[in-house]
């Protein structure tokens, strides 16, 4: 007896469960040439309910769609198991956001949107649809001073002015999230305005250069929005838009707001 099956027997419930295929991701599930006897063994289960059979595509980016396609043949000639038995087909799904916008062959019974919720299109792929960003982050300017010139700024001393220019202090570093690899590189937007990140990113706070600019404590300084991408926090960081909206730490306070 498969250990989920005994386990749920033995707790007297009824497991519902997706079956996981590997069609050429090599993550997790059972590899698309070993799953005949893996869906031969799910039929035995009397505490299990298998309600769906799922893969992951690996290279759905791709314009090309060689790879995905080669998925997708695999995925579709594991599912001829049921078929071939004459029993009715569990939900199907594989599709992800890249997947969703150029390979409506792969849509099946279900989609899984990841990125594409944040109202964020996966790289690469071309906009086909219309989408509009769901996330904001933002912060306020806790400290606002005049620095002189020659006066360094932060941990290591990477930057400083030649003339006399506002510095803003942010509460926000890398335990939030705010990448340190973004050091000098970073931008925010303060009233409609781009100013540059300068000196070295902290744990809980980075500074800004607002120059000659009046901000004063409390101006709400924008992170990601209102014209900073997440894109822009990757290129800046050296990575890509999943790991920027990943990495925002929880302990970074979610508003949630409904129109």
């Amino acid at each position: 007896m498969p250990p989920a099956d005994a386990a749920a027997g033995s707790a007297r419930k009824r497991l519902t469960v997706h079956l996981k295929i590997d069609t050429g991701m090599e993550r997790v599930g059972v590899h698309y040439y070993e799953a005949e006897s893996f869906l031969e063994q799910s039929l035995k289960c009397k505490h299990v309910l298998i309600e769906g059979v799922y893969t992951h595509f690996a290279n759905s980016e791709d314009p090309e769609l060689t790879h995905a396609r080669q998925q997708l043949d695999r995925f579709q000639e594991v599912l001829r198991f049921y078929e071939k038995r004459s029993l009715p087909l569990p939900t199907r799904h594989m599709a992800n956001s890249a997947a969703i916008l150029q390979f409506p062959e792969s849509h099946m019974d279900m989609t899984r949107p990841g990125v594409m919720l944040y109202g964020i299109y996966p790289l690469g792929v071309a906009h086909t649809v219309e989408i509009a960003p769901a996330l904001r982050w933002i912060s306020h300017a806790a400290f606002s001073k005049v620095t002189l010139p020659g006066h360094p700024v932060s941990y290591g001393s990477l930057w400083q002015s030649d003339v006399a220019t506002r510095i803003i202090t942010v509460p926000c570093g890398y335990a939030d999230g705010y990448f340190r690899r973004m050091t000098n590189r970073a931008q925010v937007m303060i009233k409609g305005k781009r100013y540059p990140q300068v000196g070295r990113i902290c744990m809980d706070q980075f500074m800004v250069n607002a120059g000659e600019d009046d901000v004063q404590v409390g101006e709400e300084v924008v992170l990601l929005g209102d014209g900073i991408a997440a894109s822009d926090l990757g290129d800046w960081t050296g990575t890509n838009e999943y790991e920027v909206l990943t990495n925002i730490n929880p302990r970074v306070p979610r508003i949630y707001l409904r129109e």
